[in-house]
């Protein structure tokens, strides 16, 4: 399924020989930021590899959305379970930023 500008590197969709994610772009391009913008953000990427994979998104764009949520379900999960992991810690984190606030 990739072309010649996105490449699968350990189940992760790059941009070029760049460690610039796919993923980088799309979300990027789905909140209307330019092409050109994009090179400025990511100055390791030509305007023609931005182009090219948004192309590419936009060319198996129901297998690259449905690969975005499960990245998203993942991270959700792993965000959940470090919090559950964690409690201890995060609830002593809080007590001492409320001791440490001047009353006001």
């Amino acid at each position: 399924m990739p072309g010649d500008y996105v490449r699968i590197v350990e189940g992760q969709y790059l941009v070029g020989g760049t460690r610039v994610s796919l993923d980088s772009l799309v979300y990027l391009f789905r909140e209307g930021m330019s092409a050109e913008s994009m090179v400025d953000s990511y100055p390791a990427l030509t305007l023609e590899q931005v182009h090219s994979a948004l192309a590419f998104y936009l060319g198996n764009q129901k297998q690259i959305d449905a690969y975005l949520a499960e990245g998203q379900r993942i991270a959700e999960s792993q965000h959940q379970q470090s919090r559950q992991t964690n409690a201890e810690l995060i609830a002593k984190l809080q007590r001492a930023r409320r001791a440490s606030q001047v009353p006001g």
